[in-house]
């Protein structure tokens, strides 16, 4: 049991690294470059004037926010499992599988005008299409201003109206504080890892106006915007509720739950022996993934902190 939680871990972190998404860590800031390419982040856009007709993007975030804003302008995608049964998705050519790199000659073919990436993945595949003369954009989401700075940005970038999915997105999150719980979320066993407030999962709590324990901490951590914790740190804490993250590789969550019991430290925390432990899906808490996958993430902190 160890054994596969021990794998379950580090397969968890290497989708943490390699996710396309605002919560890899920090990289080397890229050179700025003029157009026809921009090298960016939602927080400081610099757009080509004329819109953007033929757009591939290689995060999912990217492409859901394009398709959900003007569908007929998205013509690749990468082909994550979060649009394995959208059907809105179904015809659109995939070029890239999973973690595998993008296809460049599938993406030179499908002739953009665009190619959006996310910063820390897509870096490398970017730079050699920008080195082609296609025009690209680098983005990185880990925070709710940034998401909606991308989708602005995305917008423009089509000539469309980001007004619809920004109203959308103000319907996921409370009215007002739900409670002042203490809250601890677990993104991983070997080693403890929680996100601070500088991760896309840490400011999603802010904006539930929760009290993240691990807001203000820092330390050293394999992954950017996340602390590792040692179980006695974690006793003395002691949540009022816990969130475990289920791997992306979707191990079961009675299989999550049955190999923590297992752990020393588990049962003196007050959030299991009242009986507040909650499992999120990676996607929407850890990795935005997609419009979606935040939606459900929402729904089930309103439904936790109730």
């Amino acid at each position: 049991m160890y054994r596969r939680w021990l794998l379950s871990a580090l397969a968890l972190l290497l989708s943490m690294v390699l996710a396309a998404c605002a919560t890899a860590p920090t990289q080397q800031p890229q050179a700025k470059v003029a157009n026809p390419t921009e090298t960016t982040n939602a927080n400081s856009q610099q757009l080509s004037k004329e819109s953007a007709k033929r757009v591939v993007a290689l995060s999912s975030l990217s492409a859901d926010i394009i398709s959900q804003l003007d569908q007929a302008k998205i013509i690749g995608i990468t082909g994550s499992k979060l649009f394995k049964n959208d059907p809105r998705l179904k015809d659109i050519p995939r070029v890239s599988e999973g973690q595998s790199p993008p296809n460049l000659e599938k993406i030179v073919e499908l002739k953009p005008d665009l190619v959006i990436g996310a910063e820390g993945f897509s870096n490398v595949p970017i730079q050699k299409l920008k080195q082609l003369g296609i025009p690209t954009l680098l983005t990185k989401v880990n925070n709710w201003q940034s998401l909606e700075e991308l989708t602005k940005t995305l917008a423009q970038s089509i000539d469309a109206n980001p007004q619809p999915l920004l109203n959308r997105y103000k319907t996921f999150l409370p009215d007002k504080p739900t409670q002042t719980s203490s809250v601890l979320v677990l993104v991983s066993r070997q080693p403890i890892l929680a996100p601070n407030k500088n991760s896309w999962a840490g400011d999603l709590l802010t904006q539930f106006q929760v009290k993240n324990l691990a807001a203000e901490l820092q330390g050293k951590s394999p992954i950017g915007g996340y602390v590792t914790l040692s179980a006695e740190k974690v006793i003395e804490a002691n949540p009022e509720v816990i969130i475990l993250v289920n791997s992306p590789q979707g191990n079961s969550e009675a299989a999550l739950l049955d190999s923590l019991k297992k752990e020393a430290f588990w049962q003196k925390l007050q959030a299991t022996k009242n009986n507040r432990v909650y499992v999120f899906d990676y996607f929407g808490l850890v990795n935005p993934g997609s419009i979606d996958a935040i939606e459900k993430a929402c729904q089930q902190l309103k439904q936790a902190l109730s």
